[in-house]
């Protein structure tokens, strides 16, 4: 069970590669997908976000199947999937290919549904920590476009 508590990490360092390496392009699209936010998606912001998620990842990682590192499994899980959804729905809404939607989709969305499953049978967390999960990890994409959305706004005005 603990190589499962790796997953996240890998996943999350392909979908990167995915994003930035190959073929690249995430910066570029995002800010043509949201305009309304491309003055606040500067390199620096998705350099350290991207620490953040593999810092996150990693701990989980290092923690492993202890009652804390099955919770932030969960709310990691929970974060990738909403960012799969984000790329798909972005796939299918703009028409093209979002960078990060290939590694979304086959990695993040099983993944994150398999370790759901796996964890709450094996009884490592709870249901309420995995809905507690399910609504921090989750919330990841709301949180950043309303950051963005005022930091734009103040850039440009």
């Amino acid at each position: 069970m603990n190589i499962l508590f790796w997953l996240p990490l890998l996943a999350a360092s392909l979908h990167i590669v995915e994003e930035f390496a190959w073929p690249g392009g995430f910066a570029v699209w995002y800010r043509s997908y949201l305009p309304d936010i491309a003055a606040s998606v500067s390199r620096r912001f998705l350099f350290w976000i991207n620490v953040a998620l593999l810092f996150a990842c990693f701990s989980v990682g290092v923690d492993g199947p202890s009652p804390y590192g099955a919770a932030l499994f969960l709310t990691v899980m929970a974060l990738l999937f909403a960012n799969g959804v984000f790329h798909f729905i972005a796939t299918m809404k703009g028409k093209r290919y979002s960078p990060g939607v290939v590694t979304g989709v086959a990695l993040y969305l099983p993944l994150a549904i398999a370790g759901y499953a796996i964890i709450l049978r094996s009884h490592r967390a709870s249901f309420g920590t995995a809905v507690v999960a399910v609504i921090l990890g989750g919330s990841y994409q709301f949180i950043s476009w309303s950051i963005h959305r005022r930091r734009a706004a103040r850039l440009a005005g």
